[in-house]
């Protein structure tokens, strides 16, 4: 995507056409462990930061204004192996932030994403909040 995200170690393994719906993974690697072994924290959250703000500015288009404005991670169990997430943006979405920003000046959107190994446990919880506005 960016070499500021090549850094992350995480890699984007899908992104559908409309940008409604992004497959991300982290293996642990070379690149990724920490000193005892398991995936480093801050490789979690670099893989998946960008990406509600960058599925937000493709799916809403130049007449919007979109910005990371909070982030919350909560690390559950250690990442033992490649975690993945996937993010979600449906059409419903889309259209009530449009709706409210039709009244509202600007708007703030929470999004859930959680990383999940390959048992399918989630090891870790990433709560984003995206500042939506009208140009």
């Amino acid at each position: 995507m960016y070499p500021a995200y090549q850094g992350t170690g995480g890699r984007v393994t899908y992104i559908a056409p409309d940008w409604s719906e992004v497959h991300v993974s982290i293996p642990l690697n070379l690149r990724t462990w920490n000193y005892v072994g398991t995936i480093f924290g801050g490789s979690m959250y670099g893989a998946v930061d960008p990406i509600y703000m960058i599925m937000l500015i493709k799916r809403l288009g130049d007449e919007y204004t979109v910005w990371d404005r909070k982030a919350v991670i909560k690390f559950l169990k250690p990442g033992r192996n490649t975690l993945s997430s996937i993010f979600l943006l449906p059409d419903q979405e889309i259209e009530e932030i449009r709706t409210i920003l039709r009244s509202e000046h600007s708007i703030d959107r929470t999004y859930l994403v959680d990383l999940v190994d390959q048992a399918g446990i989630v090891c870790a919880q990433v709560e984003k909040t995206i500042y939506i506005r009208k140009k």
